[in-house]
């Protein structure tokens, strides 16, 4: 199971190149704003709670989708260059295991605590 879901974020990170080369803008942005969305983590400095929250709503799909169609509605570029790449770090971050965060800690993510072996991996 853990690797189709690997494979899984990967098809979603390439959606988000795609995506991304349908706007046409220079790829400088899209790897020069790749990590941005790790703004987040900020919220740690102020414990796991406001950390994981704020993490969360930078690694949230929901919040990537509506930034890219709010763009793509209003005409907006810049909202859906931002929608698209917070999209494709959002795919990145979970294919090598980084998932959104439990307020007990920045290790303890919904796919598992980060650095521990998954408990039913069969792969």
């Amino acid at each position: 199971m853990e690797r189709l879901l690997k494979l899984e974020e990967l098809a979603l990170f390439v959606l988000g190149l795609g995506a991304f080369h349908l706007t046409g803008a220079s790829w400088w942005w899209f790897w020069g704003l790749l990590l941005a969305p790790d703004i987040g983590m900020i919220g740690y400095l102020f414990g796991d709670k406001p950390g994981a929250w704020m993490y969360n709503f930078f690694h949230h799909r929901a919040v990537a989708l509506g930034c890219a169609g709010l763009g793509v509605l209003l005409n907006q570029s810049f909202l859906e260059i931002a929608g698209i790449i917070l999209f494709a770090h959002i795919a990145m971050d979970r294919l090598v295991g980084y998932g959104l965060k439990y307020e007990k800690g920045f290790k303890f993510t919904h796919l598992g605590e980060i650095g521990q072996k998954p408990r039913n991996s069969t792969s």
